[in-house]
């Protein structure tokens, strides 16, 4: 791989040598492709991570739409109650039955109703399928109003999940791959094939992809893992015509916008349509904004289609597939006319250069057939990659090995009660015992067991469970509903003792996963666009201070969004700042070993073993003891666990592990460094054209 310009000047009159102009122009270009390198990865991390942060950092009701059913004047007191007592919270409507507090619900039209009866009775109404955290939070906002009126309280989900889809995760990973499928081959294509862009060509591809790809995701979730069972037919159309429509409107940008194309439909499906589309959080638990994005948007669009027929019965899908239709014509209208006023305005243009000869570490591909395989096996990859693991790893959370202690005042008494909850509970959690109370309070501290439950005693006649919030909202869950139902048993009450509150900012505890996913993308994306946009920026000795100053300047970015931009973090500069520069450098270098055995392909390898095996792994965005047991191998290996866990420990624990997690950084980026110089030392006895490309500037 060499660098191409040339500051030789022009060759007399008469010569075959560049004139001085083009070697200004190819000046320029190089410069360019260097800016390149910093830009497109700058613009990419950093309205990904912004539009992540800025949603879902500290999710709150906000004009939750809520039915209230009952007599006249009994359902107008509750309302202007439920009302004042959070005007930002609610927007309540008033309906005369309870059937139609139910309709309302089961429609999807108010996140939750009450039903108030003349005997003292309210029943609370959610759709758990419609959202488990919309529900939790229907019935936060619903119960302390009843309890304080003096009304007995029952909650019906007049949709619960299904036990094969128990966190309702099956429509949006299939919705997220979907609109991968959709958005991600037109703009490689642009690049490395265009002439597979002419527009009577593209259609028919871009349908039997649809069918492909669509078929594939359902095959995944449905017979492969079973998250999703019957409506065969309804669920492959819903997918092929998702991906259309998408990979439609992609086609689209592509004419309008060329390369930058990616970083468009990257902005309406994932960076946006993620938030938007209802599916991972309560949209209306984000800013205002995201619910008329909802109503137009393809994740959305998809997404509810998808949960429409698997927990509905089809309720409500008609509008959604109405989206996706209209997208699409009017998509391929505007493209019909875009290319019409092209060929008017130059009649003779061909098709658009290839930027982007070959995907793989070799040269371009001699036959067509090998380079249009190549072409569709990198998005292939991605979204079986995506849905097997990151479906497969969480869509069932199950507590696995709990680690949690029990104290007593004896030994003998916290055995005795060990051995009556492994009855019960066995497999579910790994229960030790204690008798100091100290110890233990440091255990959950340092997060090596998850919570203690103190058995009451002859001083304290209440239990006690403690825990750790900013450990892990989901295992702090998991171990206080447990627990609750274990101190009814006893018939004691239950005392909650949390020594690491979540702040305001990060009310979900997913800032850490988040602010670790922005290091971690940052390191891959630079040696990907390098690897397209600048291949002389590859050579190890030029790749270096790159990749270096490059850590440097993301992670003050990454900082600056969470912390000043978004709000989502409150100080830790230096020790976010530096850990970052940390992760990011290492996450280079790994990628750059990938790069050069793989060439762009490396994409597949790198995420697939950095986002799609480390985010199950993380511990950030559900707790390792709930995903299978590999995971937990993984979190103490991989770089992904690495970043979550050192945020969270630099955030809300002191920093107290932040070492040990640095080291696993370091060995990453040392083997990783190794393999470049072996690889690069192996290609350059095989070339010995190009030894000088691979050691030195």
């Amino acid at each position: 791989m060499t660098d191409t310009v040339t500051t030789e000047k022009n060759e007399p009159p008469g010569g075959d040598g560049p004139t001085e102009a083009e070697l200004a122009r190819a000046r320029k270009e190089n410069i360019g492709r260097y800016v390149a390198i910093i830009m497109l990865p700058l613009l990419m991390v950093g309205m990904m991570i912004t539009g992540y942060l800025y949603a879902m950092h500290s999710p709150a009701p906000n004009d939750m739409p809520i039915a209230v059913a009952g007599s006249s004047q009994q359902a107008y007191d509750f309302a202007r109650a439920l009302e004042a007592a959070d005007p930002e919270a609610v927007d309540v409507r008033v309906v005369g039955t309870d059937e139609q507090a139910r309709d309302l619900v089961f429609g999807r039209e108010v996140a939750g109703a009450v039903s108030l009866s003349a005997s003292g009775d309210a029943t609370v109404y959610t759709a758990g399928a419609a959202g488990a955290s919309q529900s939790s939070m229907v019935v936060g906002l619903l119960a302390p109003q009843v309890l304080g009126q003096g009304l007995d309280l029952t909650v019906d989900d007049l949709a619960p999940l299904p036990d094969h889809d128990m966190a309702g995760l099956g429509a949006m990973f299939m919705a997220q791959a979907l609109m991968l499928a959709g958005y991600m081959p037109l703009s490689i294509m642009l690049s490395n094939s265009p002439e597979l862009l002419r527009f009577r060509r593209v259609v028919p591809l871009l349908a039997g992809w649809s069918v492909l790809i669509g078929t594939l995701v359902w095959l995944v979730a449905g017979p492969i893992l079973g998250v999703v069972e019957g409506n065969t037919a309804t669920l492959l159309g819903i997918s092929w015509l998702s991906i259309f429509a998408v990979g439609s409107v992609q086609l689209f940008l592509t004419r309008i916008f060329g390369p930058m194309a990616v970083l468009v439909g990257m902005l309406f499906v994932m960076v946006l349509g993620v938030p938007a589309s209802n599916l991972g959080m309560s949209i209306h638990a984000l800013p205002s904004i995201y619910v008329p994005l909802h109503g137009f948007l393809p994740t959305a669009a998809a997404g509810e289609s998808l949960r429409s027929v698997l927990y509905f019965g089809g309720d409500g899908l008609g509008g959604h597939l109405l989206v996706l239709v209209v997208g699409a014509l009017v998509a391929l209208a505007a493209t019909c006319g875009v290319d019409a006023l092209k060929r008017r305005r130059n009649p003779a243009a061909g098709d658009p250069e290839v930027t982007l000869p070959s995907l793989t570490a070799g040269p371009r591909p001699a036959s067509k057939r090998v380079r249009y395989l190549t072409l569709a096996f990198f998005p292939f990859a991605m979204v079986v990659l995506m849905l097997s693991i990151m479906l497969g790893a969480m869509y069932q959370p199950t507590p696995r090995d709990m680690p949690v202690t029990v104290v007593a005042a004896t030994t003998e008494q916290a055995e005795q009660t060990v051995a009556g909850l492994e009855q019960s509970m066995s497999g579910l959690f790994d229960l030790q015992v204690s008798t100091s109370i100290d110890d233990v309070r440091a255990q959950v501290q340092d997060r090596t067991i998850v919570a203690a439950y103190l058995l009451p005693s002859a001083e304290s006649p209440t239990a006690t469970l403690v825990t750790s919030e900013a450990a892990g909202t989901s295992q702090q869950q998991v171990v206080q509903n447990v627990f609750d139902q274990v101190s009814a048993g006893m018939q004691v009450p239950l005392a909650v003792e949390n020594l690491a509150p979540l702040p305001e900012s990060d009310s979900m505890g997913t800032v850490t996963l988040y602010v670790a996913m922005g290091w971690i993308m940052a390191g891959f994306m630079v040696v990907v666009v390098a690897g397209s946009a600048q291949p002389a920026a590859m050579v190890l000795k030029r790749f270096l201070p790159i990749a270096a100053g490059w850590a440097v300047f993301m992670s003050a970015v990454l900082w600056v969004i969470a912390d000043p931009i978004v709000g989502a973090v409150d100080g830790h500069f230096l020790s976010l700042w530096g850990t970052g520069i940390v992760a990011i450098f290492t996450t280079s270098l790994f990628t750059l070993v990938l790069s050069r055995l793989f060439g762009l392909l490396a994409v597949v390898p790198a995420v697939g073993i950095l986002m799609f095996l480390g985010v199950p792994a993380s511990n950030g965005a559900m707790s390792m003891y709930m995903t299978p047991e590999v995971f937990t191998f993984l979190h103490g290996v991989l770089p992904m666990p690495a970043a979550v866990e050192s945020v969270r420990s630099i955030l809300y624990f002191g920093g107290d592990t932040v070492g040990g997690h640095l080291i696993t950084f370091v060995i990453w980026g040392a083997v990783s460094l190794v393999c470049v110089l072996v690889l690069d030392r192996v290609r350059a006895a095989r070339r010995p054209d190009e030894a000088e490309a691979l050691v030195s500037v």
